[in-house]
């Protein structure tokens, strides 16, 4: 396994990725309202894997490079598992009972989960003090952006199982980009799609057994079915999957910290929401954090193009 490679495209990988997650807690809540958590999860995933199936089918269906060993086809279904079909319907679940500020959190502490993973798991991931301070000022950035609000109880009966749902799916993430960057030579795109694939396997089912036969979702729902699969899960996966490969798990959970600054602009743009007064000291320790922790990257990539 080689050291993590991180370019200017693994740069805009990144932004790119939390620009597209930052709007999907806006579009899932209104998924919700059509269509039950379960279901949402397994149909999201279905239809990323079918257009996935295709992509991949135009390239020849190629995976591993080499004859893949069995643990790492156990590997595959372990990944898959936790990077789609658990925390997608961790989250759907979850949503229902906390606060949308206490699931972003959850998902910023990715990036704090994945720092002592990646210490242990990953050659070239060593946990270092500035790395901590960077990640852990980021952090606070991120509290700071979604405010109090965010520990509020909503006062329902299942909030803490809703909490509880929302950290493991964070947990989820962190231990699938670990297990994903320590896999063999591998093609992106067919390593994106079989996640999908077996991710639908594990979803309907499971959605089938918790929620029933659903009812026909409305012209909108699909619509909105459709984006939800296409966008933020079939590529958005591939992204992934991209970054953890070459860049690694630690850089890709830069991405974490990024979605709730997206998720705020996005709903001041389009929901005309307000813009909380804290977004500009949020920002700055956000960014603040991301270039302690990621100095040596930020002065090989600015220093090259001098």
């Amino acid at each position: 396994m080689s050291a993590p490679v991180i370019t200017s495209r693994s740069w805009l990988m990144v932004i790119t990725l939390g620009f597209v997650w930052g709007g999907t807690f806006m579009v899932t809540e209104v998924a919700l309202r059509g269509m039950t958590p379960f279901w949402l999860a397994a149909a999201r995933i279905c239809f990323a894997a079918l257009t996935m199936m295709v992509i991949w089918g135009a390239r020849g269906f190629a995976l591993f490079q080499t004859r893949p060993s069995r643990s790492a086809l156990y590997a595959v279904i372990a990944i898959a598992a936790a990077s789609s079909a658990v925390p997608f319907s961790l989250l759907a679940w979850g949503q229902q009972y906390v606060t949308s500020g206490f699931a972003g959190v959850s998902m910023a502490s990715v990036a704090l989960l994945v720092l002592p993973l990646a210490h242990f798991f990953v050659p070239g991931e060593r946990l270092t003090l500035r790395r901590m301070i960077g990640f852990a000022i980021g952090f606070v950035g991120v509290v700071i952006l979604i405010g109090g609000q965010a520990f509020e109880s909503t006062g329902t009966a299942l909030e803490t199982p809703g909490r509880i749902a929302c950290v493991a799916a964070a947990a989820c993430y962190s231990v699938s980009s670990v297990m994903m960057r320590r896999l063999p030579p591998v093609d992106p795109i067919g390593l994106a799609t079989i996640l999908l694939v077996i991710a639908s396997f594990m979803t309907l089912p499971l959605a089938l057994w918790v929620e029933g036969v659903p009812a026909m979702p409305d012209t909108n729902t699909w619509m909105i079915l459709a984006f939800l699969g296409l966008i933020p899960t079939a590529a958005a996966n591939l992204l992934r999957v991209l970054v953890v490969r070459s860049a690694g798990p630690v850089f890709m959970s830069l991405v974490n910290y990024q979605v709730p600054v997206w998720s705020v602009v996005l709903g001041a743009l389009i929901l005309s929401e307000p813009l909380p007064t804290s977004l500009t000291t949020a920002m700055a320790l956000i960014l603040l954090g991301v270039a302690i922790s990621q100095w040596g990257a930020l002065r090989r990539l600015f220093g090259a193009r001098t």
